[in-house]
Order: structure tokens, then sequence, then C-alpha cells
């Protein structure tokens, strides 16, 4: 799911950047490619979930729930009613039937998002990603000699394999495994049964060697079989088909609560091959521990809190959902490939963190909207003249796509719009406005106002088939149907607008400094 699971999260469909852009995260070959550190926030990142619920509730951020609450619909309840009214995180200390406390709602806040990742505002992870696009190259002897130290740190950022780790404190294996221990959710009333959903799925290609992290949402079948829910354009499942073209079992190994850096990497529209946890170790200044699994060859994050190990078997399938997803609306059943599980580890007080999809917002809009954000830096270096852009919560975040630009000549947004559905996973974005640079885009009621009153329908709407989003239930057929754009600039002649385009009504600044000065005395209690 991411978002829902993030296989669906809504922030799996947020802003795709070309490979060619973030391969920069990866280190660097030559002394050439240096990056600006001046601007890197101060914020330590946190190595494990338990610290940022430590620092949660410190902050007031978190609330601890000692009431029995049911993993069966019942938090869900508590979780969606506290996340639309902007209440805490949650940490439920007696789920039924389970001994481990759920964690739920960490990252249900811009605040929130932005301790996990050690910064105090999600844009400045964007601009160090431009710093590292963007490199100062050195000219002289002097000034290559004082970007070492910069570069060491870069270099150092990728994972790094320890030898024990706490994520292996307990390890059952056999007849022992029992998912039925866990406080697995089942979310929505229809729902085909219990469902992880917020799991990173680490698999590892089986003709590249390359590994691949993704988030996927897992349906428990019994105690030792899951579904394994990915779409056939992610990582997981292109490694998937290659090792049933191989007529291989393709082993999987599920991390379950890493630190909130890697958890969020796991969701990142991230080109095919760069390793999410590169940029995990980007984002937290610092690289990730992983260990080596139990059962299969794997490495997993050390601090995780659970560990599912296992594998799927060639052209095996079982029918998974229906499941409560992001849009609001349940995705109906399918069939998909099956985990088998040969291990489960975990610590020995171990939280188990969830997430709930569903009507918006929920937690996933506050993962979204942090993708929205960091990448927007990106997405303006390869489209430059959009200057903003908004991705409505309620549109799922492929729905809708509200676009700002920079516009200089006739026909310039639609060259957008095509450019937008050429980009990845923006080219499941169904509807696309664009609008002129002087409209705020976060602003509903301004984006309506100025979009509504710039089109005139015939001329400015155009429709085209393409990919859509693999859960959009209402398209013609799975993954396939229609997309519109809407052109809502200001017209230029040369686009057959031959009348006066009329002027914005605005006050003049003399009037409203006037208003200002004699505003208090007025009295108007507004």
């Amino acid at each position: 799911m991411l978002v829902a699971a993030v296989s669906r999260l809504p922030n799996a469909n947020i802003v795709p950047i070309p490979r060619h852009l973030l391969i920069c995260l990866a280190p660097p070959s030559r002394v050439e490619m240096a990056m600006d550190l001046s601007r890197v926030n101060a914020m330590n990142a946190f190595d494990k979930l338990e610290d940022f619920i430590a620092e949660l509730e410190k902050r007031g951020e978190l609330k601890r729930i000692s009431a029995e609450i049911d993993p069966v619909l019942e938090i869900t309840e508590v979780a969606d009613r506290s996340v639309k009214a902007g209440g805490p995180a949650l940490l439920f200390e007696n789920p039924t039937g389970s001994r481990f406390p759920v964690a739920i709602n960490l990252f249900a806040s811009q605040e929130r998002m932005a301790l996990a990742l050690g910064v105090e505002r999600l844009e400045e992870i964007g601009e160090r990603i431009t710093d590292l696009i963007n490199p100062k190259v050195p000219s002289g002897f002097i000034e290559k000699l004082a970007m070492l130290p910069k570069l060491k740190e870069l270099l150092e950022l990728g994972p790094k394999v320890v030898k024990r780790a706490p994520c292996q404190e307990v390890v059952l294996q056999g007849e022992d495994i029992d998912l039925g221990a866990l406080p697995i959710q089942k979310c929505w009333p229809d729902d085909g049964g219990r469902f992880v959903t917020l799991p990173m799925v680490f698999t590892r290609s089986p003709e590249s060697g390359k590994r691949n992290i993704g988030m996927y949402r897992m349906q428990i079948f019994d105690e030792r079989t899951t579904g394994m829910h990915w779409h056939p354009p992610k990582g997981g499942a292109a490694h998937y088909i290659e090792a049933e073209r191989r007529g291989e079992r393709l082993e999987i190994a599920v991390s379950i609560g890493a630190d909130p850096a890697t958890i969020y990497a796991a969701t990142a529209p991230l080109p095919d091959g760069l390793d999410e946890l590169i940029f995990s170790g980007f984002l937290r200044r610092k690289p990730v521990e992983l260990v080596k699994c139990i059962s299969v060859d794997l490495e997993v994050p050390a601090e995780s809190q659970f560990v599912l190990e296992g594998y799927v078997e060639p052209f095996e399938r079982r029918t998974e959902g229906p499941f409560g997803d992001h849009t609001g609306f349940y995705s109906l059943e399918e069939d998909f490939p099956v985990f088998h599980l040969t291990a489960i580890t975990h610590k020995t007080d171990a939280v188990y963190p969830a997430t709930i999809v569903g009507p918006p917002p929920m937690e996933d809009a506050w993962l979204g909207k942090a993708t929205e954000r960091i990448f927007l830096p990106l997405l303006k270096m390869v489209v430059p003249e959009i200057v903003d852009i908004e991705l409505p919560v309620e549109g799922g975040f492929h729905n809708l796509a509200i676009v700002a630009i920079d516009k200089r000549y006739p026909g310039h947004a639609r060259k957008v719009m095509h450019a937008l559905w050429g980009l990845g996973q923006m080219m499941v974005t169904k509807v696309i406005v664009v609008v002129d640079a002087d409209c705020d885009v976060h602003n509903p009621r301004e984006t309506l106002w100025k979009a509504l009153a710039h089109i005139d329908p015939e001329r400015d709407i155009e429709f085209n088939l393409g990919p859509v989003d693999i859960l959009d239930h209402a398209s013609r057929a799975f993954g396939y149907g229609s997309r519109v754009g809407v052109d809502a600039t200001r017209k230029l002649p040369e686009e057959g607008f031959a009348r006066r385009w009329p002027d914005e009504l605005k006050m003049t600044p003399e009037v409203k400094r006037r208003i200002d000065e004699i505003w208090e005395s007025l009295d108007l209690d507004l």
C-alpha cells in the first residue's frame, strides 16, 4: 500500500524524477562531483523507530492508549477520527490478541514528517538534492583539497553491514512461525482479511543483482503465507518477472519498522536502479546499518522492529483483496503472488508500526505531500517553466495535478501537460490543470476561480488515452484509460483569442495602506 501501502502510498504516485537526475545521489567516482554542505541542517536523524516515538511523545505529539482496542476495525476507527481532527500519533499499548504495541499516525502532519527526516522544512531536502545535481566544480588545487571532507561525507552514505542486530534478538522458524502473534489490522469492513500496511519489501534482481525496496501491502492468508501486492511497474514485480522467466523462486525479506527516514525512502519515487538505502543515507546524513537475514540471502535494516523472511514461487497466484484503499473505495479482488515465510525475527520489545488508508485526508496524505515538496526542485529542472505544483489529497495524488507555469509562448500549457505525462509515475495523472504563475495552486478557492474564469471548454480541454493508475476503478480497462488536460492560462492571440484579455481586480496599494492604518479604529470585529 504507500500509499496504500505505497505500492500505494499516495505517495508512490507522486512526482517521478528521471534517472539521469537522481543518479547523482550515488557515491561519486570523481573528485569533481562535490556538493555544497553549507545548508545541511544540524538536526540528528533517528537511528531507530523507538527514538522517533520517544521524541514525538516528548514534544506532545504522541498519545498512549492503554485501553484494549481491537486491530480488527477498531484501531482504524480511532486512528481515522484522530488524523482527520489533526490529532497526535497514537500508540495502542494493548491491542487485542497481541503483546506488541501498535504505533500509527506517526507521519500524519507536516511537522512530524519534517521531524522524521531531520529537517525544519521539507524543502531543505530538495535544496540539498539540487546542490548535488548542480555541484560547484573547483578550479584550483587548493579548492580541490577543500572539497575532500565533503566528498568523504558523501562517500560514506552507502549502507554498512553489521554482524549482529537488534532485529534478530528473537528468531522464529518452522512451526514457531505465526503471523497471528502480530497485531495485524483488518482496516475496513469488507477487506479480504488482515493486511500488513507499512512493510518494506526487499528483493534482489536475479539477473543484475541490484536491490530494490518497495512498499506493497500484504494480506494475511494464514500463519505462514501472505499475498504480495506489487503492480507491474514496481521494482519488486520486475524482479519477480525475471525470476519467473528463469523458473526460479524469488527470495524476499520484509522489514517492518525501520528508522523513519528509511521507511520514507521506501515510498519515494526513485528511478529504477537507484538504491533506496543510498537515498535513506542521504536523508539521514549517515549510512543505514544492515544485517544479513537468517534464512534468505538478503540484508535488512538492523534496527527493524520485525523482519519476515521467505520467498515467492514462480507462477503461483492467489486471490487477494478486496482492500479499502487510498482512493476511499475498495480495490477489488485480483490474483497476486504468494509469499511463503521461512522465518520471523524481531526485537524483544518490538513495536508494530502501521498505517491506514481510506477517504482522505489520512496519514498517507502527509507522506505524499513530503514527496511533492522534496522533489519539486528536481521536477523544475526537468520542466523548468513549472513554478509550483499541487497534488490535492482528495485526488489521491494521481487523479489531479494543478500546475502553475511561467507561460511564454502559444501552446506552452499543452507542452507542460505532455511533458508531465511522460514522466514516470506522473503518466497516470488523470487530470492536469495548468494555470498562470500568479495563481496560488495551494489555495483551492483561488485556483477554482481563476481556472474556471480562464477556460473556453471546447478550446482549452484535450483528451488522450494512456496508462492510468491500477487502482482507478472508473477506467475502461485495468491500468488503461483516458486522461484530460485543461489549459487554464491566459490565452494569447496566437492561440486563437482575438479579444482583449481583461485585468484582474486589485485595489491600489495606496488605498490598502490607508485602510490598514485605520482598520482597528473601525471596530468591525472580523
